[in-house]
């Protein structure tokens, strides 16, 4: 049995994705240990196959190797293959002794990581270090979503209850979110709205687009029910996501995001996946139809319903397989 390590020196490689960094550092928040974040950015090197990468820092930019230097951790959280090489890399000049957690699939080779924590839609074969987990990891907690809920909850007073959150995500490589679909996103929660006599909370994100924007904005404007739009632009300093979580009765997710499904999925409130068949990829219908069959969503068509469910939060069990290998 390893030694416990009563105050280990964490690292999170945050990766320049925000939705791989945020999984990291869910995973972090989890362990309940202090822990340092290093930024990365790459250069044009970092396309490289890991393969090729290696054990090095190759991919790198200048300004980001900095801050990889001793002390070495005992511990790694990271999430995205380009981070792969990087951990190696840490583990190497600390002789073995960085315990290495990777999130998602990086894709082979997987030497040198000592706890893979892959998602059950990516069917990755079962191994003695790869964990599965129902959705991916996030920061969503019941005390953050309370916290910045009352940050909003004054400008929300007026509007009727039930509330009706609806996250909007957008196009995803072949996963087309148009006009059309924005349209008809809008249209089922309106009925919604209507049927329950409540009010939508409604936010689209980076990839939702201008367009979809447009469609769904112009679908809602047209009813009278009452709706509280927040539309993302790169300007925008205020962020009500996580107040929207916590504010909201029922949740609407589009289909096309792991993270937004687990995310919803945390509040154990009941929730609504907009999934249409023809612009859901198999990966994401296979976890759609895991979180119908476990009674934590249900597909979206314009009926409302309540039910409850523990809340779903991978990352506290990934954490707790941090604990059961290091001894934290």
């Amino acid at each position: 049995m390893p030694e416990t390590i009563s105050q280990p020196l964490i690292w999170v490689l945050a990766d320049d994705r925000t939705g791989n960094a945020n999984q990291a550092i869910g995973v972090a928040e989890a362990l309940g240990h202090p822990f340092e974040i290093k930024r990365l950015e790459y250069t044009r090197w970092g396309r490289l196959p890991n393969l090729i990468r290696g054990a090095s820092l190759l991919g790198v930019q200048d300004a980001y190797r900095d801050g990889i230097k001793p002390p070495w951790p005992d511990l790694v959280i990271a999430a995205g293959r380009r981070t792969v090489p990087i951990a190696r890399y840490i583990k190497r000049a600390h002789h073995g002794r960085t315990f290495l957690v990777h999130i998602m699939w990086p894709g082979s080779p997987i030497g040198a990581l000592d706890l893979l924590a892959v998602p059950e839609h990516d069917q990755v074969p079962p191994q003695p270090h790869i964990i599965q987990t129902l959705g991916a990891p996030h920061r969503v907690t019941a005390a953050r979503i309370e916290q910045d809920a009352q940050q909003w909850r004054e400008r929300f007073a007026h509007l009727p209850r039930p509330h009706i959150g609806v996250l909007v995500g957008g196009t995803a490589g072949k996963q087309v979110f148009d006009a059309a679909a924005a349209t008809q996103l809008g249209q089922h929660i309106l009925r919604m709205a209507r049927d329950s006599g409540g009010s939508l909370l409604v936010t689209t994100s980076r990839r939702t687009g201008a367009a979809a924007s447009e469609a769904l904005v112009a679908t809602l404007t047209a009813a009278t029910v009452p709706v509280i739009t927040h539309l993302w632009t790169r300007d925008n300093t205020e962020n009500p996501f996580f107040a929207f979580l916590g504010l909201s009765d029922v949740m609407v997710v589009t289909g096309d995001s792991t993270s937004m499904c687990s995310e919803a999925c945390a509040t154990g409130r009941p929730v609504y996946i907009f999934a249409p068949p023809a612009n859901t990829a198999p990966k994401h219908k296979h976890l759609h139809q895991r979180l119908y069959a476990l009674g934590y969503a249900r597909p979206l068509d314009g009926t409302f319903d309540t039910w409850n469910y523990p809340p779903l939060n991978a990352a506290d069990s990934i954490a707790c397989a941090i604990r059961e290998r290091v001894r934290l």
